[in-house]
């Protein structure tokens, strides 16, 4: 038990470090996942297989009970989180939405999180989160395995564009790609609702300049930083210099993401993946923090 105690205490030390070190108020992190306890025990257990869609060794860090999960989180300073869900199949997103209601409700540190799939009757579950305080919703093109120009999410994409409510969208192609994965629906959706208030998450990895190619098109689409740059996925999805070049020009497009707590190493090594690219201290905070305080008004 000391062990344990003793590694969670460095592992918030860490963290504390590195808030002191680059002056940060605390961090926003805009891609975490709390979900049902069902859903998430097959998540786990999905990762635990290699399974197709990651093929690599992905032991989980932080397999706590839900409690100790938002313990930990807090403990690093985490101001504001989300509660990133998203179904596989029909007839799911409306229940696991209603869900997220009530984990808001008792945790109002949570940025209430909702999601949708290509169904009959998605325009209108859409429209009832937005009711009930939604404040950004999470599409899985990967997990989900839909086109995200399915006729059936018109609705959902209309009613999203003109509320400007933040989607963070898993459209890149890595860890695996999808048969709907890549840059070209996306472009082609923002084509049709060039409104759209898109965070690509994961940066789009591996195809980050594509998607730095839309932030430049579309003045309401970002990117999450979450498990880009990290030892973990660097050498299977690397960035090259002139897209580094980009994210500084590009820094008040970029928000902190980490994937907690599905990630293969500890929290604070996000951080210090964003840290390492050696763009400065404001640019820092203005990922891990200041962008998303601006964009959810917090």
């Amino acid at each position: 038990m000391s062990g344990d105690v003793d590694g969670r205490q460095a592992d918030v030390d860490a963290v504390t470090s590195f808030l002191r070190d680059h002056g940060l108020p605390g961090i926003i992190d805009v891609h975490t996942h709390f979900m049902p306890k069902s859903v998430m025990d097959k998540v786990w257990a999905y990762f635990d297989s290699a399974g197709p869609l990651t093929g690599m060794e992905w032991p989980i860090q932080y397999r706590l009970e839900e409690d100790a999960r938002l313990d930990r989180l807090r403990s690093y300073g985490v101001r504001a989180f989300t509660s990133m869900i998203y179904p596989h199949k029909p007839d799911m997103a409306a229940w696991l939405n209603q869900w997220a209601v009530e984990f808001a409700a008792r945790n109002p540190d949570c940025l209430h999180t909702s999601t949708f799939y290509p169904e009959p009757g998605a325009a209108e579950y859409v429209a009832a989160a937005l009711d009930a305080g939604t404040r950004v919703f999470k599409s899985h093109i990967q997990v989900g395995d839909y086109q995200p120009n399915d006729p059936l999410l018109d609705g959902v994409w209309g009613l999203l564009e003109d509320a400007g409510t933040p989607i963070v969208i898993h459209c890149g192609s890595g860890p695996a790609p999808g048969r709907f994965t890549g840059p070209e629906p996306i472009d082609a959706l923002l084509a049709r609702y060039p409104r759209l208030r898109l965070v690509i998450a994961h940066m789009g990895m591996p195809e980050y300049s594509a998607f730095l190619d839309l932030t430049e098109r579309y003045e309401r689409v970002q990117l999450d930083t979450t498990m880009a740059f990290t030892d973990f996925i660097n050498d299977a999805a690397p960035l090259s210099a002139p897209d580094l070049a980009r994210l500084r020009e590009h820094g008040d497009r970029i928000l902190f993401g980490s994937d907690f707590p599905n990630i293969p190493y500890p929290y604070v090594h996000a951080l210090e993946a964003v840290d390492r690219l050696g763009l400065g201290d404001d640019w820092v905070r203005a990922v891990c923090h200041d962008n998303a305080a601006a964009l959810f008004g917090l």
